[in-house]
């Protein structure tokens, strides 16, 4: 190919590869009680820094820093029965993730799960929001469970998901660029199971 055929080439997969980031829909500040708001604590204990650490019982995901510091976020777990505690790792990462329900989920709740058997598009309002960290786990690739973004204020702090952890659109837009590939998760168990 000779460089004007490769010019060419080039410019016309620019042209249907991506959309402008300008088209990706804005994701608005959500109106959570101050309490919910990320903010900087101070660890109790040592843990090495840059990874995620979620304390079920406290609705808690910290990303930790360097000298016993972490950012706080405060999210929505899984209901009884279906949040999964154990090691983790983010074996990938989205941008506005399109979604299907497993067939776990349409099985537990078809009513309102088998209508969307053939998935959603990516968006502020599909069930994994804005952003979505995928855990992966060694020998067993994709668990199916995610850290994710919602529109919906009101699920952060309870346990109500399929199992995935979630946090408001602007806050997992936070920590989606903080958190890079192969990051270590650890989900605890809740006290006393």
């Amino acid at each position: 190919m000779n460089r004007r055929q490769l010019l060419q080439t080039g410019l016309a997969m620019g042209a249907l590869a991506a959309s402008p980031l300008s088209a990706a829909p804005k994701i608005p500040k959500y109106d959570v009680p101050e309490k919910y708001l990320p903010r900087y604590v101070t660890l109790r204990v040592d843990l090495p820094a840059y990874q995620i650490h979620l304390l079920p019982d406290e609705f808690a995901l910290y990303w930790t820093l360097p000298d016993r510091k972490a950012i706080r976020y405060t999210c929505g777990i899984g209901r009884p029965g279906l949040y999964e505690p154990g090691e983790y790792y983010v074996g990938a990462k989205k941008e506005f993730p399109s979604w299907t329900p497993t067939p776990e989920m349409i099985e537990r709740d078809p009513a309102s799960y088998a209508k969307y058997k053939d998935g959603l598009e990516g968006s502020l309002s599909n069930p994994l929001g804005a952003r979505a960290l995928y855990l992966f786990q060694p020998g067993r690739g994709d668990t199916f469970l995610r850290i994710h973004g919602t529109d919906k204020p009101n699920t952060i702090g309870r346990a109500v998901s399929n199992g995935c952890a979630r946090l408001v659109n602007d806050q997992i837009a936070d920590l989606y660029e903080r958190v890079p590939l192969e990051t270590r998760v650890k989900l605890y168990h809740k006290m006393g199971t």
